[in-house]
């Protein structure tokens, strides 16, 4: 029986790298696409040269794919192909050479400091959705938090007497983040009144309407809603991880900090923060400084 070496290798990506479920998620969606594309072409996978793969992503065009999606591509291609060199399969990689796109420079939106209590004071705390609703948003912002790790957190997860949340991020990587104040009284606010409902069974801290784990879509909702009512229709719960970043960076912490704090294995993507920063800065010169023009 011929073995299924993509199977294989995203085997390997989830058991032996710890890949996160959307990451995982992402690369199954992007060979897959190399899969059918030879089985449609009776080509073997295996034996594919450069010149096929190059082919393969002429093809592809077609779809209109962004430069972002087609680096991912070609990135899945590349860790494929040397997992089946290590695996003696093949003797060189054909897609090592492969040129990635050019991407536009890309500096996430973020709100400013008004903006994120406008939104924090759209939800009603004086039911309990409202209140769970606030407490998200606090949460999110104060540590940071992707989206898929605010679902996963758990009650335990929160040391509220130390202002501690621990969180496992890409990768299943865990990380200790400090949670402000004000969002330690909410967190307080909302488990005093989640107990006085909820059993134990469900250990997630943020649980939907009907009592299970709260989910991505739930979340992007909420963030969505609350965004529109103060006129910003353009965000999502990653705009809290953005604007998290950018407001320590623009007061001064330590980019190393911000690093460990967001959980980025790279520096580099932590230093976008200092360019929006810088162009932060260079707006607010040219619309107040006298000499600026």
């Amino acid at each position: 029986m011929k073995r299924d070496l993509v199977k294989e290798y995203l085997h390997y990506l989830q058991v032996e790298k710890g890949l996160s479920k959307n990451s995982f998620e992402s690369y199954q969606r992007d060979l897959a696409k190399l899969t059918n594309w030879a089985e449609k072409n009776n080509y073997d996978i295996v034996q594919f040269s450069r010149q096929d793969l190059r082919e393969f992503l002429i093809d592809l065009a077609r779809e209109n794919l962004s430069p972002t999606s087609v680096n991912r591509l070609i990135s899945a291609m590349r860790g494929f192909y040397k997992f089946l060199m290590f695996d003696r399969h093949i003797n060189k990689n054909p897609a090592e050479d492969l040129q990635s796109q050019q991407t536009t420079a890309y500096l996430p939106k973020f709100l400013n400091q008004d903006e994120i209590e406008k939104l924090l004071q759209v939800p009603d705390v004086s039911g309990e959705i409202g209140l769970r609703d606030r407490t998200i948003l606090e949460t999110m912002y104060a540590c940071g938090l992707r989206v898929s790790e605010v679902c996963s957190l758990q009650i335990s997860d929160v040391e509220l007497d130390s202002g501690i949340l621990t969180c496992k991020g890409k990768g299943n990587k865990t990380r200790k983040v400090p949670v402000g104040k004000s969002a330690v009284e909410w967190l307080k606010s909302y488990l005093a009144k989640r107990r006085q409902k909820e059993n134990f069974e469900i250990q997630n801290l943020f649980v939907s309407i009907y009592g299970r784990p709260i989910s991505r879509q739930d979340i992007f909702q909420i963030v969505k809603e609350c965004g529109i009512k103060i006129g910003r229709d353009d965000i999502s719960p990653h705009t809290l991880r953005h604007s998290f970043a950018t407001h320590l960076v623009q007061n001064s912490a330590d980019i190393r900090s911000v690093q460990q704090m967001l959980g980025h294995a790279d520096i580099s993507t932590t230093q976008i923060y200092t360019h929006i920063t810088d162009q932060h800065l260079r707006k607010t010169y040219e619309k107040f400084h006298p000499r600026s023009k």
